[in-house]
Protein backbone atom coordinates (compact mmCIF):
# COMPACT_ATOMS: atom_id res chain seq x y z
CA UNK A 1 0.00 0.00 0.00
CA UNK A 2 0.86 3.49 -0.58
CA UNK A 3 2.32 5.66 1.82
CA UNK A 4 1.92 9.67 2.08
CA UNK A 5 3.42 11.65 4.67
CA UNK A 6 1.59 14.62 5.13
CA UNK A 7 2.79 18.08 6.46
CA UNK A 8 0.18 20.47 8.65
CA UNK A 9 -2.71 17.18 8.78
CA UNK A 10 -4.09 17.76 11.64
CA UNK A 11 -6.33 20.76 9.97
CA UNK A 12 -7.67 22.28 6.77
CA UNK A 13 -6.73 20.98 3.24
CA UNK A 14 -4.18 18.62 5.18
CA UNK A 15 -6.61 16.71 7.07
CA UNK A 16 -9.32 16.67 3.94
CA UNK A 17 -5.86 14.98 2.06
CA UNK A 18 -5.44 12.71 4.93
CA UNK A 19 -8.88 11.28 4.97
CA UNK A 20 -8.81 10.99 1.13
CA UNK A 21 -5.88 8.69 0.90
CA UNK A 22 -6.91 6.28 3.56
CA UNK A 23 -10.27 6.12 1.82
CA UNK A 24 -8.34 5.04 -1.14
CA UNK A 25 -6.34 2.44 0.77
CA UNK A 26 -2.90 4.34 1.34
CA UNK A 27 -1.36 4.44 4.79
CA UNK A 28 -0.16 7.30 5.93
CA UNK A 29 2.28 8.96 8.01
CA UNK A 30 0.57 12.36 9.91
CA UNK A 31 3.11 15.44 10.78
CA UNK A 32 2.05 18.30 12.96
CA UNK A 33 3.00 20.18 15.78
CA UNK A 34 0.36 19.24 18.18
CA UNK A 35 0.65 15.91 19.76
CA UNK A 36 -2.82 16.04 20.99
CA UNK A 37 -4.52 16.60 17.93
CA UNK A 38 -2.39 13.84 16.14
CA UNK A 39 -3.44 11.66 18.25
CA UNK A 40 -6.98 12.66 17.91
CA UNK A 41 -6.95 12.51 14.21
CA UNK A 42 -5.05 9.33 14.52
CA UNK A 43 -7.81 7.84 16.10
CA UNK A 44 -10.70 8.81 13.89
CA UNK A 45 -8.36 7.35 10.46
CA UNK A 46 -8.69 4.12 12.32
CA UNK A 47 -12.33 4.11 12.96
CA UNK A 48 -12.78 5.03 9.33
CA UNK A 49 -10.24 3.02 8.06
CA UNK A 50 -9.14 0.11 10.27
CA UNK A 51 -6.97 -1.85 7.21
CA UNK A 52 -4.44 1.34 7.06
CA UNK A 53 -1.44 1.80 8.69
CA UNK A 54 -1.18 5.63 10.39
CA UNK A 55 2.02 6.69 11.98
CA UNK A 56 2.60 10.53 13.12
CA UNK A 57 5.58 12.86 14.03
CA UNK A 58 5.09 15.62 16.18
CA UNK A 59 7.35 18.31 15.04
CA UNK A 60 7.42 22.43 15.34
CA UNK A 61 8.55 23.31 12.03
CA UNK A 62 10.26 26.65 13.05
CA UNK A 63 12.69 24.38 14.38
CA UNK A 64 15.82 24.43 12.56
CA UNK A 65 16.25 20.82 12.26
CA UNK A 66 12.40 19.99 11.67
CA UNK A 67 12.76 18.39 8.65
CA UNK A 68 15.66 15.85 9.97
CA UNK A 69 13.40 15.32 12.61
CA UNK A 70 10.65 13.98 10.20
CA UNK A 71 13.16 12.49 8.48
CA UNK A 72 14.73 10.01 11.69
CA UNK A 73 11.52 9.05 12.53
CA UNK A 74 10.40 7.66 9.00
CA UNK A 75 13.64 6.05 8.70
CA UNK A 76 13.01 4.59 11.83
CA UNK A 77 9.62 3.59 10.62
CA UNK A 78 11.50 1.65 7.97
CA UNK A 79 8.76 2.96 5.66
CA UNK A 80 9.53 4.18 2.18
CA UNK A 81 7.53 7.31 1.23
CA UNK A 82 5.68 7.18 -1.92
CA UNK A 83 3.65 10.13 -1.33
CA UNK A 84 5.27 13.33 -0.38
CA UNK A 85 2.46 15.93 0.73
CA UNK A 86 3.78 19.25 1.20
CA UNK A 87 1.56 20.80 2.82
CA UNK A 88 2.03 22.80 6.30
CA UNK A 89 2.26 26.54 6.47
CA UNK A 90 0.91 29.30 8.25
CA UNK A 91 0.27 33.24 7.14
CA UNK A 92 -0.45 36.73 8.49
CA UNK A 93 -1.59 40.01 7.07
CA UNK A 94 -0.42 43.89 7.66
CA UNK A 95 2.19 45.64 5.86
CA UNK A 96 5.73 44.32 5.12
CA UNK A 97 7.15 47.12 7.09
CA UNK A 98 5.17 47.04 9.96
CA UNK A 99 4.94 42.96 10.73
CA UNK A 100 7.91 41.50 13.14
CA UNK A 101 10.85 40.38 10.85
CA UNK A 102 11.05 37.25 13.40
CA UNK A 103 7.34 36.32 12.53
CA UNK A 104 7.88 36.98 8.56
CA UNK A 105 11.49 34.85 9.01
CA UNK A 106 9.37 32.06 11.00
CA UNK A 107 7.04 31.92 8.28
CA UNK A 108 9.88 32.00 5.50
CA UNK A 109 11.42 28.76 7.16
CA UNK A 110 8.27 27.05 7.67
CA UNK A 111 6.25 27.33 4.36
CA UNK A 112 9.72 27.44 2.05
CA UNK A 113 13.01 26.26 3.80
CA UNK A 114 10.85 23.05 5.54
CA UNK A 115 9.27 21.76 2.37
CA UNK A 116 12.68 22.36 0.21
CA UNK A 117 14.65 20.39 2.31
CA UNK A 118 11.87 17.78 3.03
CA UNK A 119 12.11 17.05 -0.69
CA UNK A 120 15.97 16.95 -0.79
CA UNK A 121 15.65 14.13 2.16
CA UNK A 122 13.22 12.14 0.41
CA UNK A 123 13.69 12.39 -3.31
CA UNK A 124 16.25 10.05 -3.48
CA UNK A 125 14.65 7.53 -2.55
CA UNK A 126 11.41 7.62 -4.86
CA UNK A 127 14.25 8.10 -7.40
CA UNK A 128 16.07 5.33 -6.36
CA UNK A 129 12.50 3.32 -6.71
CA UNK A 130 11.67 4.51 -9.55
CA UNK A 131 8.48 6.16 -8.35
CA UNK A 132 6.92 8.90 -6.05
CA UNK A 133 4.65 11.12 -5.99
CA UNK A 134 5.24 15.31 -4.90
CA UNK A 135 2.27 17.78 -3.51
CA UNK A 136 3.37 21.15 -2.87
CA UNK A 137 0.16 23.56 -1.86
CA UNK A 138 0.82 26.89 -3.08
CA UNK A 139 -1.31 30.05 -4.05
CA UNK A 140 -1.24 33.57 -5.89
CA UNK A 141 0.91 36.77 -5.53
CA UNK A 142 -0.88 39.45 -3.68
CA UNK A 143 -0.95 42.60 -1.13
CA UNK A 144 -1.08 42.28 2.50
CA UNK A 145 0.79 39.24 2.87
CA UNK A 146 3.71 39.78 1.44
CA UNK A 147 5.87 36.94 3.20
CA UNK A 148 3.43 34.43 2.67
CA UNK A 149 2.41 35.11 -0.86
CA UNK A 150 6.29 35.23 -1.30
CA UNK A 151 7.08 31.72 -0.01
CA UNK A 152 3.74 30.17 -1.80
CA UNK A 153 5.01 31.32 -5.30
CA UNK A 154 8.50 29.90 -4.33
CA UNK A 155 6.90 26.47 -4.30
CA UNK A 156 4.77 26.46 -7.18
CA UNK A 157 7.89 27.80 -9.09
CA UNK A 158 10.30 24.84 -7.66
CA UNK A 159 7.24 22.68 -8.57
CA UNK A 160 7.11 23.50 -12.32
CA UNK A 161 11.43 22.79 -12.25
CA UNK A 162 10.90 19.73 -10.61
CA UNK A 163 8.45 18.16 -12.26
CA UNK A 164 10.40 18.96 -15.39
CA UNK A 165 13.29 17.34 -14.34
CA UNK A 166 11.80 14.45 -12.41
CA UNK A 167 9.21 13.38 -14.82
CA UNK A 168 11.05 10.85 -16.72
CA UNK A 169 12.84 9.67 -13.89
CA UNK A 170 8.97 8.20 -12.72
CA UNK A 171 8.42 10.79 -10.34
CA UNK A 172 5.30 13.10 -10.56
CA UNK A 173 4.82 16.70 -9.19
CA UNK A 174 1.54 18.73 -8.14
CA UNK A 175 1.11 22.32 -7.71
CA UNK A 176 -1.78 22.33 -5.74
CA UNK A 177 -3.43 26.73 -5.76
CA UNK A 178 -6.44 26.06 -3.88
CA UNK A 179 -7.66 29.53 -3.59
CA UNK A 180 -9.64 31.00 -0.63
CA UNK A 181 -11.32 27.72 1.26
CA UNK A 182 -12.81 27.86 4.81
CA UNK A 183 -10.16 26.32 6.95
CA UNK A 184 -8.48 27.28 10.19
CA UNK A 185 -6.11 29.66 7.87
CA UNK A 186 -7.37 32.94 9.01
CA UNK A 187 -8.10 32.26 12.21
CA UNK A 188 -4.02 31.09 13.20
CA UNK A 189 -3.16 34.32 11.09
CA UNK A 190 -5.17 36.55 11.94
CA UNK A 191 -6.84 37.24 9.23
CA UNK A 192 -10.57 37.25 10.33
CA UNK A 193 -11.04 40.90 9.70
CA UNK A 194 -9.36 40.81 6.11
CA UNK A 195 -12.69 41.98 3.41
CA UNK A 196 -12.65 40.02 1.17
CA UNK A 197 -15.74 39.93 -1.72
CA UNK A 198 -15.17 36.58 -4.27
CA UNK A 199 -17.28 35.44 -7.13
CA UNK A 200 -15.41 32.90 -8.76
CA UNK A 201 -11.65 34.91 -8.23
CA UNK A 202 -10.39 38.19 -7.04
CA UNK A 203 -9.75 40.28 -9.97
CA UNK A 204 -6.39 40.46 -8.64
CA UNK A 205 -5.94 36.45 -9.00
CA UNK A 206 -7.69 36.16 -12.44
CA UNK A 207 -4.85 38.63 -13.60
CA UNK A 208 -2.21 36.91 -11.86
CA UNK A 209 -3.39 33.79 -13.40
CA UNK A 210 -2.91 34.71 -16.57
CA UNK A 211 0.07 36.50 -16.81
CA UNK A 212 1.25 33.48 -15.50
CA UNK A 213 -0.33 31.01 -17.96
CA UNK A 214 1.56 33.45 -20.72
CA UNK A 215 4.52 33.11 -19.01
CA UNK A 216 4.64 29.66 -18.43
CA UNK A 217 3.38 29.36 -21.97
CA UNK A 218 6.61 31.37 -23.17
CA UNK A 219 8.87 29.41 -21.36
CA UNK A 220 7.58 25.79 -23.20
CA UNK A 221 4.74 23.24 -22.59
CA UNK A 222 7.11 21.29 -19.59
CA UNK A 223 6.75 24.59 -17.10
CA UNK A 224 3.21 25.04 -18.28
CA UNK A 225 2.35 21.29 -17.30
CA UNK A 226 3.89 21.68 -13.97
CA UNK A 227 1.04 23.24 -12.01
CA UNK A 228 -2.04 21.55 -11.69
Amino acid sequence: MAAALITGATGGLGRALTFEHVRHGGNVILVARHDAKLQALSAELRRVAPGQQVESVVVDFTAANAAQQVFAAVQALGWPVDYLINNAGFGGGGAFVTRSAARDLAMVQVNATVPTALLKLFLPGMVARGHGLVLNAAWFPGPEQATYFATKAYLASLGNALWYELKPLGIGVTTLLPGPIETGFAQAGQLTRTRQVIVGMAWWMCWAAQCYSVLIQGKGRGVKHGVA
